[in-house]
């Protein structure tokens, strides 16, 4: 089964789609990072699965993992920051996802270098999927999505953050806002498809929870594990890409050597060095790469590299707790950042600026950070995505609402729609 095959990768998402519960990371064949185990996985239909709330989260899923160490895939809220920090989540949540949810599929494709493995269930299934009918139902009609927070709210509220700033709260926030439709039907995989093609990023996901469904363009891995090995990878920094070579190449280069981004990405460095020491085995944590910089369909990106190795005796999900949520998409002081989030944000996170990805029988593990990320609740048709960035004391906080625009141009894209004016 050749999956570079575009029919057949369709046919093979359409498949999976058919269960209650399926989930596919798709790295989209990306040359530029070495540490992907798949190219494509597709996990389908559930043979166990649990779900857990915040306060034991957790060390629910390190019983669940440890009873029947097998393939596992999940989601991991940023609502877990009230179990891995004493920290609570005040703002209005429209998409009720999970906490944490874990499935053992029933069926697990694997791909890679071209080589088809069916890894869970019977090979035959690979003869169902060839056979699958394709669907012509289109994606949607243009869905125009409203911000919840107007601009001047949004000017006023960077402004109040850089005074907690000078203050000395804190010296970055991770700010973002919330785009949202109310009930409008879509057809989720489509508009997945859609996405992928205008976007297509290293670690996509498409995460179907029976009626909840997660749509996701990622650039960014949170952390994987290799062995004893972990291995992080925060993205911060963001310019525009340009249809011009010498112009797109301009714009990479003073990415490469804008001040103000390598600020904001070596203070994620260090919160993120300080996350990995805590599972870490003395003097193993290392920056491996720095500033670099990563090129996607709509924007250019400022991403470092940070490993190291497990201290023996620290179980892999503990590794994955003293690190969530990402750094990335915090801030820091980490602590400080997430209370400051909650005040001045408008919608609880949730699934957004969490993670998904999977777990291996050996204890490895991939997963991203949900980000670039359309969210959808088919019983109630409430469709949601949220962007931001990096509010520091030089930020200017009409260049940082430029940015969130940027950001959000994939999915604006994908839904055909421009923002009218907010509520």
């Amino acid at each position: 089964m050749n999956i570079n095959d575009p029919i057949i990768k369709a046919k093979a998402l359409q498949w999976a789609d058919g269960f209650d519960v399926c989930c596919i990371l798709d790295n989209n064949q990306y040359e530029g990072n070495p540490y992907h185990a798949y190219d494509l996985l597709i996990a389908a239909g559930v043979k166990t699965d649990v779900q857990a709330s915040c306060g034991n989260a957790f060390s629910t899923l390190k019983a669940f993992y440890e009873e029947s160490p097998d393939w596992m895939f999940g989601l991991l809220s940023y609502e877990l920051k009230n179990e891995t920090e004493a920290l609570q989540s005040n703002n209005p949540d429209e998409l009720h996802f999970p906490d944490l949810y874990f499935f053992r599929p029933l069926y697990l494709i694997a791909f890679k270098d071209g080589v088809t493995e069916v890894l869970i269930g019977h090979p035959a299934v690979l003869e169902d999927i060839t056979a699958t009918v394709l669907s012509s139902e289109e994606p949607h009609n243009d869905i125009y999505i409203r911000p919840k927070m107007s601009k001047e709210t949004y000017l006023r509220q960077v402004e109040m953050l850089q005074e907690h700033i000078q203050k000395g709260d804190c010296y970055e926030v991770t700010f973002c806002q919330e785009y949202r439709a109310s009930s409008v039907k879509i057809n989720p995989l489509a508009t997945f498809k859609r996405l992928n093609d205008i976007s297509p990023a290293p670690f996509a996901s498409y995460f179907k929870i029976k009626d909840r469904y997660i749509l996701s363009a990622s650039p960014e891995r949170f952390l994987c594990k290799r062995g004893q090995q972990l291995i992080s990878q925060p993205i911060k920094g963001t310019t525009r890409r340009s249809t011009d070579p010498v112009i797109d190449e301009q714009l990479r280069q003073q990415l490469k050597n804008n001040l103000k981004e390598q600020t904001e990405n070596v203070m994620i460095v260090d919160l993120v060095r300080n996350d990995l020491t805590k599972s870490a085995r003395r003097g193993t944590v290392k920056v491996t790469e720095l500033f670099g910089i990563y090129s996607f369909p709509q924007v250019h990106q400022m991403i470092s590299t940070v490993q190291s190795e497990l201290q023996t005796g620290v179980h892999f999900i503990d590794a994955l707790k003293n690190t969530f949520p990402m750094g990335s998409m915090t801030g820091a002081p980490k602590i400080r950042a997430m209370q400051l989030i909650d005040k001045y944000e408008h919608s609880k996170r949730g699934a957004y600026s969490g993670s998904v990805g999977y777990i291996t029988p050996m204890g490895n593990f991939d997963f991203n950070v949900l980000i670039r990320t359309l969210l959808y609740q088919a019983s109630s048709g409430y469709l949601s995505f949220q962007v931001g960035g990096a509010i520091t004391y030089g930020s200017d906080a009409e260049s940082e609402y430029n940015e969130c625009l940027l950001k959000a141009s994939a999915l604006l894209q994908t839904l055909k729609g421009l923002p009218k004016q907010p509520f």
